[in-house]
């Protein structure tokens, strides 16, 4: 077990704005920022959910108007397949991320109806992986037959799955062990000693700090994360390092 101060916690996985059918809070920054300030996180990842929800151009302008004075709140912009034009064609589209410092996408195909692996996503996927912007997705947004295709057809994509509930092992462990760009993060992944299993045998690099914020309590990734048997240097990767890493990647193409 790490003893905790001093570890560097960024969350790869937290949320602005209101969600319709959900009562966590008004979805400000000031909000947020007061969790990660109790909870210890320095810097988070965040999605609008107006993006997800509501339309998803709309909802990234907003993320950006919302994170222009927050440098510890790093936009990830939700992307959508260039079929009905609304998002524009994935060059303008990473071309416009750049300009607004955008350091990561994420991916609701079950909830936009359409499949991460399918042809109508394949331009968006390859372009994603040559500017290597990593990709998050839910682990209920698609089945894991699916994250693995879509790892395996853009290995230069860092993909990190989030929320795998507490059954998913099985599954999870198999895609790893057959993939070297899939990762998991740390919200719902709620299996007894999951934490520590994973970083044995597949690594702790393949682990990301997120906590779900506002949806879930950011007490269970943190406690589980600071509480596990890992040891310091590998909770420093897992709690943040791992995550700098992708985000390095981008910057260097």
């Amino acid at each position: 077990m790490t003893s905790g101060p001093g570890v560097e916690l960024i969350d790869a996985n937290a949320m602005l704005g209101r969600l319709p059918t959900t009562d966590v809070g008004g979805g400000s920054t000031a909000e947020l920022t007061k969790t990660m300030d109790r909870m210890g996180i320095r810097e988070a990842v965040v999605t609008h959910t107006a993006a997800w929800r509501h339309d998803a151009p709309t909802g990234n302008r907003m993320l950006l108007r919302e994170t222009a004075d927050q440098p510890r709140l790093l936009p990830c912009w939700v992307v959508l397949p260039d079929t009905c034009g609304e998002t524009g064609p994935p060059e303008r589209f990473l071309a416009d991320a750049e300009r607004g410092g955008v350091v990561a996408v994420r991916a609701y195909p079950a909830d936009h109806g359409y499949h991460l692996g399918g042809r109508s996503a394949a331009g968006l996927l390859e372009a994603l992986a040559a500017a290597r912007l990593p990709l998050f997705v839910d682990a209920e947004q698609l089945t894991w037959t699916e994250v693995e295709q879509t790892a395996t057809a853009h290995p230069d994509l860092p993909i990190v799955v989030c929320r795998t509930g507490y059954r998913a092992l099985r599954e999870l462990a198999g895609v790893l062990a057959r993939t070297v760009n899939v990762h998991v993060d740390l919200s719902g992944l709620s299996s007894h000693l999951g934490l520590d299993w994973l970083a044995e045998r597949f690594g702790p690099e393949r682990l990301i700090f997120g906590t779900g914020l506002p949806v879930r309590d950011p007490a269970d990734a943190v406690t589980g994360l600071l509480w596990s048997e890992l040891d310091d240097v590998q909770v420093a990767a897992v709690g943040g390092g791992n995550l700098r890493r992708l985000l390095r990647r981008q910057e260097a193409v």
